[in-house]
């Protein structure tokens, strides 16, 4: 008889998703996979099991200026709250559940070189092209804007250099030609994946910039670019939901598939403190969430990242986490509705709008 223990590691076992909590576990309890989702650790884990969508984590931060501590990011946006695994997740807007109509699973976290920016790239470009290759889409949680770069360059790799298009919420275009003469940086990556050819400037949709950066020579560089940048100043003046759509008509016409760009400082600090370079002035968390899903759903996404959140300076039970994770929830939402056919401009539920009573819903639905 063997003195291998039965449970080791290196036993082989069958590929597919690996339950690792117990049914009816609270959020906050257990092990914190996101939303207590099986987690798969190869593309034939994810194959066997079907996997619609895969969350990932890249808990990088050694490119970020300002506040630091975005590499808790992932764990932060992971831990649970009141919410109880996959039980309470029917959207109250627009009436679905997205667990019952996707596959979803944690696929851990990219592996981490610490001083080691390029090899840390290179693994996270790798890790993304994993959870492709498993038929899954990635949803990245960061760790810093860096990451954006390899990410989304992962996804063009697989649809197509040119073929991708970036939605990207954020207060600052992170187009810098270089930080500190370094290739490598938070406000790099946009500039990197244009200059590379993965991603075209013109298939780039920007939200939410505001502030005093980037300079007038990086402004330039984007409009020779043919980047499309909605300035706060924009909604401010024909107000969010008029942007949203002229964001949405541009996604559409940009490139065949979409990928979701979200820096949580696109959001104003009232309802994101926890982040590395915070910029009064920007967009609520309801705005963000509803755009998120309206992407989602309208259009369609093939990536996703959600970045630069920074637990050491979050405040209460973790806002800008729980915001970041309901912006994740969202996303989810919006792909489960286009794929049972709810893709109308900013639909709501006939009885959430106020608009229909319950049986006034089951007539519409029967017609």
């Amino acid at each position: 008889m063997s003195d291998t223990p039965s449970n080791t590691p290196n036993e082989p076992r069958r590929p597919g998703p690996m339950y690792v909590n117990r049914r009816g576990e609270m959020d906050w309890s257990g092990i914190q996979t996101f939303m207590k989702a099986p987690v798969c650790m190869t593309p034939e884990d994810l194959r066997a099991g079907k996997v619609d969508v895969a969350i990932g984590g890249a808990p990088w931060d050694g490119t970020a200026t300002g506040l630091t501590g975005t590499q808790l990011g992932p764990r932060a946006i992971r831990q649970g709250d009141y919410i109880a695994g996959d039980r309470y997740i029917h959207h109250l807007d627009v009436r679905v559940n997205p667990l019952d109509h996707l596959v979803l699973a944690d696929y851990g976290d990219a592996e981490i070189l610490t001083g080691n920016t390029e090899g840390t790239y290179e693994n996270v470009r790798s890790f993304v092209g994993e959870i492709l290759a498993g038929g899954a889409i990635p949803i990245i949680l960061g760790g810093d804007h860096g990451i954006t770069w390899p990410a989304a360059t992962a996804v063009a790799d697989a649809y197509g250099h040119g073929k991708v298009g970036i939605v990207h919420f954020d207060a600052h275009a992170d187009t810098a030609p270089d930080q500190q003469g370094s290739l490598y940086g938070h406000g790099t990556p946009m500039r990197r994946l244009i200059e590379s050819g993965a991603v075209p400037g013109r298939n780039f949709v920007q939200v939410g910039l505001r502030g005093y950066w980037p300079e007038p020579p990086v402004l330039e560089w984007m409009e020779e670019n043919d980047l499309r940048t909605h300035f706060m100043a924009e909604i401010h003046r024909d107000g969010f939901g008029t942007v949203l759509e002229r964001a949405v008509d541009e996604a559409l016409d940009s490139a065949d598939h979409l990928y979701i760009s979200l820096d949580v400082d696109v959001a104003d600090p009232a309802y994101a403190p926890g982040t590395g370079t915070p910029e009064p002035g920007g967009l609520t968390s309801g705005e963000v969430l509803w755009a998120i899903r309206r992407l989602a759903a309208e259009v369609g996404m093939v990536g996703m990242d959600v970045v630069e959140v920074s637990p050491p300076y979050d405040v209460g039970p973790g806002i800008t986490a729980l915001f970041a994770r309901r912006a994740v929830m969202e996303a989810l939402t919006g792909t489960a509705m286009r794929r049972i056919g709810l893709t109308q401009p900013a639909y709501v539920d006939p009885r959430s709008a106020g608009t229909g009573s319950s049986r006034t819903y089951r007539s519409l639905k029967e017609d």
